[in-house]
């Protein structure tokens, strides 16, 4: 009797992904990958405390497994994240690797800087992430359109007043790979907060006036006196700073 031939076993990508996330150096580099700036090999290794030569193998399975790209310049090697799909897995391994334990782990005073503002891979995250989405619904800047959002008029018009170039955001033309604006679990509130082009050059825009600043070495934001200013008639919460 012949021998009953098995079909040979399926094995999930994510299967392989997955154990190349796994290793907490490799986790580090990514976590710190996740504010959406370039970086080189030798600031990924101080920030997962491993030696240069450890992390040049590291960064070679990252790159392998379609994580990262580089980018050559000069004589340096420039590291970020791969594409925003990358980002959002990211954050929602996060989400997940926290559910049983979230309200402990954000109740801690040494992120409370991190919740109020973050960076989230080029946009804005965190409680004032939220909040903007927010608010920019409430006041009919932003209408829905399926699985995205578009620039209303009165948006365009908030926008420019803020001092924003917005040509061509007002268009709905963005393909499903550039989306203007789209919704984005936010880490550590569970609430949507804003990825797409739009919310990154709106942070771009906070970050070049000076009133959002980056906290060295970290993804958390600060607002600055001239941000409050500019910033607290759009986002009501700085009111109570």
């Amino acid at each position: 009797m012949m021998p009953r031939m098995t079909a040979p076993t399926f094995e999930p990508k994510l299967a392989s992904v997955a154990a190349v996330i796994a290793d907490a150096t490799r986790a580090r580099m990514l976590c710190y990958l996740l504010a959406g700036e370039y970086a080189s090999a030798g600031e990924l290794a101080r920030a997962a405390s491993v030696s240069p030569a450890t992390a040049s193998g590291h960064l070679g399975k990252l790159m392998e497994a379609g994580l990262l790209m580089c980018e050559p310049r000069g004589r340096h090697r420039y590291y970020r994240l791969a594409d925003d799909e990358v980002a959002h897995a990211l954050e929602a391994l996060s989400l997940m690797a926290e559910r049983r334990t979230h309200q402990a782990e954000w109740a801690n005073p040494t992120r409370q800087r991190l919740r109020f503002a973050r960076c989230c891979y080029g946009h804005l995250a965190g409680q004032l992430g939220v909040e903007l989405l927010s608010q920019l619904l409430a006041r009919e800047w932003l209408s829905p359109m399926g699985d995205r959002f578009v620039l209303s008029a009165l948006g365009k018009a908030g926008l420019e007043a803020l001092g924003m170039k917005v040509d061509g955001f007002s268009k709905a033309g963005h393909t499903r790979s550039q989306r203007l604006a789209y919704r984005c679990l936010d880490w550590s509130e569970r609430r949507d907060h804003m990825a797409g082009t739009l919310p990154k050059a709106l942070l771009t825009h906070c970050l070049q006036k000076g009133w959002l600043r980056r906290v060295d070495g970290e993804r958390a934001l600060t607002v600055t006196p001239t941000g409050h200013l500019h910033l607290s008639n759009l986002l009501p919460s700085l009111n109570d700073l």
